[in-house]
């Protein structure tokens, strides 16, 4: 080995350690900012390559450290095997959580829907649900979604000149399947229907008829504009069930973030078409609270969000706020719910979550409330990652229980 590398391979090594610390602090530092926040979601679900990468680190600074003679080599090599070591303990902490996790998931399914919930649940003959809430080989290798029909772009409405239309995902044999419309996230102000194919995939493969609907964005359409977005997109699923294989009898609706709260709104309004289940993935709930009290640090900007949303502040516009958070609509009877949050969610505050949970379950409501540790904002971003497996296997047990 030439004296120049015996220099350079040190530094090298070094780096390496500082990187995978750096990315595996964002595991638990709450992200400051939107750029930053991307890393904030994606190490905790990444946190397998980032044990690896640290482990690796760890290898190739003893064996530089163990095979130098240079003093300056030796110094940085024992630095790299420190920062290596907090990186892998940093990167493991989803991993160590996750038996203790999935026993707290267990509970709150069967306590909210019976310890026998899961006997007999359908699979609609095609392909079966997961048998594990994780499995490591599916972290590194992906999850196969399956085969499905794929129809896009199908025109619905056209309020005030906006085009907008939905793509439909349909299980691979042609039949009559329970209907699934998801609504994708983005702040009320941004996002389509393809975002999360890979879940409307997936479903469809197991037997739904999954509609990915369009509706309105903020600042230029404001509340509730959203909400008769996604009620007309509703309608137009009920007039067209028939042509589209889906059993409207059976029907759930799912929403992400700000899809999650309209999912919630449309399934609780007084006229509400008839559902039969609704999930919220880290959906807000109160508007002003949310607004009283944003998150610190707080990168989406909270109250600049709303604002453009519904046209002003809660003392501006109370009524506006009021109509537009689903934790005002909770009353008696209303569709079986399922929360799903992340603990460190930096964008939408476990703690109205939690409130929501409690208002529901008191009047009488079936609800299940799963809370994720280590899991951000829009933790499903990554399909195969830790926090989106556990959703993904508890949610397509919660449809197949309330769409049976």
């Amino acid at each position: 080995m030439s004296h120049l590398l015996r220099m350079i391979l040190p530094l090298l090594v070094l780096l390496l350690s500082v990187t995978g610390l750096f990315l595996s602090s964002w595991i638990v530092i709450p992200a400051p900012n939107m750029t930053l926040i991307v890393l904030g979601v994606g190490a905790p679900e990444v946190s397998n390559w980032l044990m690896v990468l640290n482990a690796v680190a760890i290898l190739l600074a003893i064996v530089v450290m163990r095979g130098s003679k240079l003093k300056g080599a030796k110094r940085y090599s024992r630095i790299a095997v420190a920062a290596s070591l907090l990186a892998l303990f940093l990167s493991s902490l989803p991993a160590l959580q996750l038996s203790s996790t999935e026993q707290r998931l267990n509970r709150a399914m069967s306590n909210a829907l019976g310890s026998d919930y899961s006997v007999n649940l359908p699979n609609n003959g095609l392909l079966p649900m997961r048998d594990r809430p994780f499995v490591l080989a599916d972290a590194f290798r992906g999850i196969n979604p399956g085969e499905s029909r794929y129809t896009s772009g199908i025109r619905f409405a056209q309020p005030d000149g906006v085009p907008l239309s939905m793509d439909i995902y349909r299980p691979p044999q042609v039949g009559k399947y329970p209907a699934l419309v998801v609504i994708y996230g983005g702040s009320w102000r941004s996002g389509t229907p393809t975002q999360n194919s890979d879940f409307s995939r997936y479903m469809a493969a197991r037997g739904y008829t999954v509609f990915a609907i369009d509706y309105r964005h903020a600042p230029l359409h404001r509340f509730p504009a959203h909400l008769d977005d996604v009620r007309t997109a509703l309608a137009f699923i009920r007039q067209h069930a028939t042509e589209y294989e889906a059993d409207i009898e059976r029907m759930a609706l799912l929403g992400r973030s700000a899809g999650g709260h309209l999912a919630m709104l449309a399934a609780y309004q007084p006229d509400a078409m008839p559902v039969r289940a609704v999930v919220s993935y880290y959906g807000p709930v109160d508007l002003a609270g949310g607004y009283a009290s944003p998150p610190r640090p707080d990168p989406i900007d909270t109250r600049a969000v709303l604002r453009a949303f519904l046209g002003g502040t809660p003392d501006q516009l109370p009524q506006q706020y009021s109509l537009a958070s689903p934790i005002n609509y909770v009353k008696p009877q209303l569709p079986p719910t399922l929360l799903i949050h992340g603990s460190r969610d930096n964008l939408v505050q476990f703690k109205f979550i939690q409130q929501m949970h409690e208002r529901l379950r008191a009047v009488g409501n079936t609800a299940v409330l799963l809370e994720i540790p280590w899991a951000e904002h829009a933790f499903d971003a990554v399909f195969q990652g830790f926090s989106n497996q556990l959703a993904l296997y508890y949610t397509e047990r919660f449809l197949a229980w309330a769409l049976r």
